[in-house]
């Protein structure tokens, strides 16, 4: 089986694609083959045969169409403008969120068989509500969660009409990523973690206090190909997932970080409070109930000290800076 990953040069998509070789999880049918699509070739690859990159403007139908072929099998779709670039950006988020996702969907409903569809989602497709339950209704309060909600919607009508095998999954935040920090609002919960550890300076934007919930880089590709190898009939006619995580306060993630890298990795943590990063924190859940995708198999961290040394294990080789 072809499987592509959209998005496949970033550090989930890439993460995805070379589990998927691994064969790290049961599939439908053997990977035979994995492209990487992106809007820039994948960087510093394994000599896989099995494993290629491709450059794709996920916005152009046409460039998608022929990326999406008759040979693919399955589809992760994890392209996507993060959430305060597509806040700021209007047209670029809804050209790239919605068009994209809608060419990647037709472009499955062209191939003459149902190809399966695993499709990135995002806890942004709530708004306000301090718990999230999986019957908690969709109320986006940003354009990024209200993209990501239409995509949803899209995927569950896609596979009613038996055009694609679609299952979705709503991410929390994912910390910690690795590379140069990005325009999601979230970035600082990963720079205060990274950069220190690498003997950088990092702001720290919020209140100690503060809580978010997160989930590690290795459980949320474990949950891709999870989604990828589950039963259609167990997931049910609601194809989108709730996943879950763990609601660690700032305090607690950076007593984490001294335990990883003493003190001399805390002391690179610079407070300087920002009251519009710390109102948009607020209004994010800190308590994700998860039942649908707990039933299905679907975990989380035990503790944050746990997705700190899984960063340090994967990103840094071990090592960290004192």
């Amino acid at each position: 089986m072809k499987v592509v990953v959209t998005g496949g040069a970033g550090f989930l998509g890439r993460r995805v694609g070379l589990a998927l070789i691994e064969g790290k999880l049961p599939t439908p049918e053997p990977v035979s083959q994995v492209v990487l699509a992106d809007k820039f070739a994948a960087a510093d690859l394994p000599d896989d045969a099995r494993l290629s990159s491709a450059i794709v403007d996920i916005a152009d139908g046409a460039s998608v169409g022929g990326l999406i072929d008759e040979s693919v099998g399955a589809v992760f779709h994890l392209a996507a403008i993060v959430s305060g670039e597509a806040e700021a950006d209007f047209d670029l988020g809804y050209r790239v969120n919605l068009n994209g996702t809608r060419n990647v969907l037709e472009a499955c409903r062209a191939v003459p068989h149902c190809p399966r569809v695993v499709y990135a989602s995002s806890v942004a497709v709530y708004g306000g509500e301090r718990v999230i339950t999986d019957r908690t209704p969709l109320t986006p309060q940003t354009s990024y969660g209200a993209q990501k909600a239409a995509g949803e919607l899209m995927l569950n009508d896609y596979t009613r009409k038996g055009f694609l095998d679609g299952r979705g999954l709503r991410l929390p935040t994912i910390v910690v990523r690795p590379g140069k920090p990005n325009r999601a609002a979230s970035g600082f919960a990963s720079s205060i973690i990274r950069e220190p550890l690498q003997g950088q300076r990092a702001v720290c934007p919020v209140k100690s206090e503060t809580r978010m919930v997160l989930l590690s880089p290795r459980k949320v590709v474990e949950a891709f190909l999870r989604a990828f190898a589950a039963d259609g009939n167990a997931i049910g006619g609601q194809r989108t997932l709730l996943l879950g995580g763990i609601g660690p306060s700032i305090g607690e993630m950076i007593e984490a970080l001294g335990s990883a890298g003493g003190t001399a990795a805390v002391d690179r943590v610079d407070w300087t409070p920002d009251a519009g990063v710390q109102a948009i924190v607020d209004s994010w859940p800190q308590a994700l109930e998860a039942q649908r995708a707990a039933e299905l198999g679907f975990g989380v961290d035990a503790d944050f000290e746990e997705i700190v040394a899984g960063f340090v294990e994967d990103e840094l080789g071990g090592r960290v800076e004192a």
